[in-house]
């Protein structure tokens, strides 16, 4: 199928789902989905609902709820409460199963009490091949995913999203802070925001895309190699670790394998892998 036929698909899917509250982050995905809901369904369709807390990048609300608010949809938000649960806490294999099961819970109820249909999540064909414990939470309480559904990837949705003329088209994917601490290290206040201010003083370098990885007193940096020599050079190395120890890092350390989504589930066995999707229930 094309761009173009599976787009007409993600249409079709929406119109049999009426009314439609979308979890909306204002990345690529969701951003996409909530534009094409508010094409297809009409405004007064939609509802656009953020999840706030402290796992949530700093730079995302404002970005997002003028999106929002350009397609005239209306946006409300929600406290996540990751941190009052002790599953999440734990940073074990199945955590994002934990933190996502309770976010279904409080976007159902929402639908329910402003009379919405369905919960729909901004999951993509690619986000499947994964290991992705929050696709289960998903699939446990019922929340639809039309861009999967229609078959959608991720250069699908860039490509329909620069064609819509949506800001979003290339930004950087910009997951959840507590993916940048190592399964088995405590997801605490402290470390997230730790985590949030070193990528916002990145950000700030210019860099685009990356990641700094919270192994306790080591910050990881990871960066494109292409831009090794970016980061290497004065006074931006300097800068960064100076920063990055003001924040109470011990050690500053530059990954040369250099940036790549996900890299923390590199540590997982494949019985891990297992035991975390069969706990995720």
């Amino acid at each position: 199928m094309t761009s173009a036929e599976k787009y007409e698909a993600l249409q079709r899917i929406l119109r049999d789902l009426r009314r439609v509250l979308v979890a909306y982050s204002g990345g690529v995905d969701s951003t996409f989905l909530l534009k094409t809901a508010v094409d297809t369904l009409g405004a007064g369709s939609v509802l656009a609902c953020m999840s706030v807390g402290p796992s949530e990048p700093s730079n995302q609300y404002e970005k997002a709820r003028r999106m929002a608010q350009d397609m005239g949809v209306d946006m409300m938000t929600v406290e996540a409460g990751e941190l009052e649960d002790p599953n999440f806490t734990a940073n074990n294999a199945d955590r994002c199963f934990h933190c996502k099961s309770h976010l279904c819970r409080m976007l159902l109820d929402v639908a329910q009490q402003r009379g919405f249909d369905y919960v729909v999540f901004g999951v993509n064909v690619d986000d499947l091949d994964d290991f992705r414990p929050g696709n289960r939470a998903m699939k446990v309480h019922g929340v639809r995913s039309p861009l999967a559904e229609a078959g959608l990837t991720k250069n699908d949705i860039r490509q329909l999203s620069r064609q819509a003329g949506l800001p979003t088209a290339d930004q950087p994917a910009s997951p959840c802070l507590a993916s940048r601490i190592p399964y088995g290290l405590e997801v605490t206040a402290q470390r997230l925001r730790q985590i949030d201010d070193a990528e916002t003083f990145l950000r700030s370098l210019g860099f685009v895309e990356f990641r700094v990885r919270h192994h306790d007193s080591v910050a990881r940096v990871e960066v494109p190699s292409t831009e090794f020599a970016k980061i290497m050079a004065e006074p931006v190395r300097s800068k960064v670790v100076e920063y990055l120890k003001s924040l109470g890092f011990q050690f500053v350390t530059l990954d040369l394998q250099g940036f790549r989504s996900g890299s923390l589930n590199e540590s997982l066995s494949q019985e891990q892998k297992r035991t975390g999707l069969s706990q995720a229930k």
